[in-house]
């Protein structure tokens, strides 16, 4: 089956009850048995939901794995993988990558002795130097938030099969429409489904996906156990917006390009960080692995401060100054003093993350529309 079949029919059955073409939202929390422990295949919504069920599988399917789970957010997901760690573990990270995940690691994790080592991975090798005896997971983001960084999936996946570490991607820019870290060696694909997996900025949502059995039983019970699940109308609606992510993605892709190219062509704009320019430091990379280069764009302006940027944002009338990406809306942010707030200044610009930068989802809205936008408020 062809991804863009996969969107509508993955993994999917009609309901057999009625027929149903769309699956039910199950809205109950228990079901009835006729002996102890004799039910069909339902016994707590906590454990297992039908509409649910139909979600994780729809993600299993997109990613080519064999097992989904779905969370009541991307950092309950995040949060999910860390359980299979004990005190005394460590992990690798992309250095730069989402302020919510590295809030949960240096705020929450590492008082429960794990860990963390945030590095550049551009340069492969420079993984193996941080590797010990302790360490037992790699966390990866590709396309990373917001640099746009791209980190060769392949490549660090040999590393962590030289090593016998897990290797989780936080595949949620690229979606598995462009990308599907799976087939790359990765033993586990992350994704906000918040974002463009759900796409239409209305439901809160994270998911994993994974091919190992033994692995996707160790989450199945942290799912279970740890109860960080989503609600059957939450799953609902992502298994909704699915179904049209193909399209999305590429209305997504298309206007990422021509906001990239009128940014980097603008006399105010000093860097624009998008991967399919060829300057790109790893614009081949992102060739290989992915199928295009997706609608998040990230730049800083020649005057290169603070103000400058919240001019610029507060002045834009068509992208919606806000948190989150990957809706059908166009957004704008000043991750400084939104998404990576919570990073340390000093860790932040270490990595670009500087005062003047800004990141775009773009939209699917018409873009001439969003360049007129950009350009009135750049000026």
């Amino acid at each position: 089956m062809k991804f863009n079949t996969k969107t509508i029919h993955g993994g999917q059955q009609h309901d057999v009850a009625y027929g149903s073409v769309m699956p039910p939202i199950y809205q109950t929390t228990t079901y009835a048995q006729s002996t102890p422990g004799n039910h069909k295949g339902y016994e707590y919504s906590r454990t297992h939901n039908p509409t649910r069920h139909a979600l994780e599988q729809s993600f299993a399917s997109l990613e080519d794995g064999n097992y989904g789970l779905a969370f009541g957010s991307g950092i309950a997901a995040i949060d999910a993988v860390l359980k299979l760690l004990k005190p005394g573990d460590e992990v690798i990270s992309t250095n730069d990558l989402y302020g919510g995940t590295y809030r949960l690691f240096t705020k929450i994790y590492e008082n429960f002795g794990i860990k963390f080592h945030f590095i550049g991975m551009r340069n492969i090798d420079n993984i193996e130097s941080f590797i010990s005896a302790k360490t037992k997971l790699i966390w990866v983001e590709t396309p990373t938030n917001p640099m746009m960084n791209i980190i060769d999936i392949k490549a660090v996946s040999d590393v962590s099969k030289k090593h016998n570490l897990l290797l989780a991607v936080d595949n949620t820019f690229a979606t598995p429409y462009l990308q599907q870290p799976l087939n790359l060696g990765a033993d586990i694909v992350m994704h906000s489904a918040t974002k463009y997996l759900g796409g239409h900025s209305d439901v809160v949502m994270g998911g994993l996906v994974v091919r190992d059995k033994s692995l996707a039983d160790r989450l199945y019970f942290i799912q279970n156990a740890s109860g960080a699940i989503c609600g059957p109308q939450d799953a609902f609606l992502v298994l909704r917006g699915i179904k049209t992510l193909h399209v999305r993605m590429q209305r997504h892709c298309e206007n990422g390009r021509a906001v990239a190219e009128f940014l980097q062509s603008h006399s105010k704009i000093k860097n624009v960080y998008w991967p399919g320019f060829e300057s790109h430091p790893n614009h081949e990379i992102a060739k290989s692995q992915m199928k295009d280069f997706g609608g998040m764009v990230s730049f800083t302006t020649k005057e290169s401060n603070f103000d400058e940027a919240i001019k610029i944002v507060e002045n834009l009338k068509i992208f919606t100054l806000a948190e989150s990406l990957g809706g059908v809306e166009s957004l704008a942010g000043h991750p400084a003093s939104m998404t990576h707030a919570s990073i340390p200044k000093d860790e932040r610009e270490k990595t670009g993350v500087v005062d003047s930068l800004i990141r775009l989802s773009v939209g699917i809205e018409d873009k001439a529309d969003l360049i007129a936008d950009l350009k009135q408020a750049i000026g």
